[in-house]
Parts: structure tokens; sequence; C-alpha cells
């Protein structure tokens, strides 16, 4: 899915993401806004995961989509 595609469809998955990331708060998803570098920065700070932990966390949920 291209970064296109996943910020216009944010809305959907939305609840998608925080039934994964339960630890995210609804302010930090509307935050991101579909924007996977804001996702990812907010699954960093969260979870306490490497920037490349945090990549590859939204890779592989987004090809699970």
């Amino acid at each position: 899915m291209n970064n296109d595609i996943f910020k216009g469809n944010w809305k959907q998955v939305k609840g998608n993401a925080k039934a994964k990331w339960g630890e995210l708060t609804d302010d930090d998803l509307d935050q991101a806004e579909g924007n996977r570098e804001v996702l990812e920065g907010k699954i960093q700070e969260r979870y306490g995961k490497s920037k490349e932990e945090a990549k590859r966390d939204v890779d592989e949920w987004v090809n699970s989509l």
C-alpha cells in the first residue's frame, strides 16, 4: 500500500492500528493522520522501539491490511 492510499484510507484503518498498538492514544492516532513517519514516531515513543523496529512493525502491519 503506497503512502497516498494509506493516507486516504486512514479513517478506515485507524481502528485497526489502535487494536495492534493499544498503547497509542486516540490523540496519537489523530496526530498521525495517515502519515507513516508520524505513526512510526509515536510507536517509538510509546513502546521504546528503535526507528528501524517501528518502521518494520508498520511495514508488516500495512502489508497485512
